[in-house]
């Protein structure tokens, strides 16, 4: 590993024009090489206001999670100098960018290879998490810890990956259960993972996933699928 390492951002957005710059901005500038914004079908101006802001934005028209981040790492392997380290987070402003150095610290320093930032150990802001999100996290991990013998407390966005362990993960899932996928097929391939406390507070605007009945069924659904899957 690079000293210091080479990190890279991405941040999938779905209609983040409210949050996008603030979430680019708090991001310590000193840690990271690039910030990928991943423009995920926006209607309004995520784009302008993320570029505006200093970020490279990738367009992802094809809806989906997994696919904005797969765009991303489609980018990143484009690349004539790969980074070390790869950071996932959302675009929404409801987690710290700045925990960002708290996030990778266990790669760096303990030769881990996955960390997430786990929103159940650290401070929740009331109403950041509705009941069904904190549900299925407790009901995912639970079964995670069963099937594959690994203990997460969180399917949190914000995670930090060594992108040599990402490639080896072989990302494929295109929306809801990209969280999940990767912490199982970790856990498949015994790698070193750790959680971190992050803090999280309310999004900006509504969520596309828990902010809905249907979003939170069908996100609930993969991530049960995609956990049965790899067994």
């Amino acid at each position: 590993m690079h000293n210091p390492p080479i990190i890279d951002v991405i941040i999938p957005a779905f209609n983040e024009e409210r949050s996008i710059k603030s979430v680019v901005d708090d991001i310590p500038k000193t840690w990271v090489r690039h910030i990928l914004v991943s423009n995920n079908g926006s209607t309004d101006k995520t784009k302008e206001v993320a570029q505006t802001a200093g970020a490279i934005v990738l367009d992802e028209p094809i809806s989906g999670y997994g696919n904005a981040c797969l765009k991303g790492m489609e980018y990143i392997a484009q690349l004539k100098e790969k980074p070390d380290i790869v950071v996932f987070l959302d675009g929404d402003y409801s987690d710290y960018p700045e925990q960002l150095p708290e996030v990778v610290d266990p790669i760096i320093h303990q030769s881990q290879d996955l960390v997430i930032g786990s929103r159940v150990l650290g401070k929740l802001e009331k109403g950041s998490m509705q009941p069904q999100q904190i549900f299925g996290n407790w009901l995912a991990t639970s079964l995670i810890k069963l099937f594959y013998k690994y203990e997460f407390t969180d399917l949190g966005p914000f995670r930090a990956i060594k992108y040599d362990k990402l490639m080896e993960i072989n990302m494929q899932d295109r929306d809801f259960g990209w969280t999940v996928e990767m912490q199982v097929k970790a856990a498949k391939l015994k790698m070193k993972c750790v959680e971190v406390p992050v803090n999280y507070k309310k999004r900006i605007g509504v969520s596309k996933v828990s902010g809905t009945i249907k979003g939170t069924i069908l996100a609930g659904h993969k991530i049960l699928w995609t956990i049965f899957k790899f067994l």
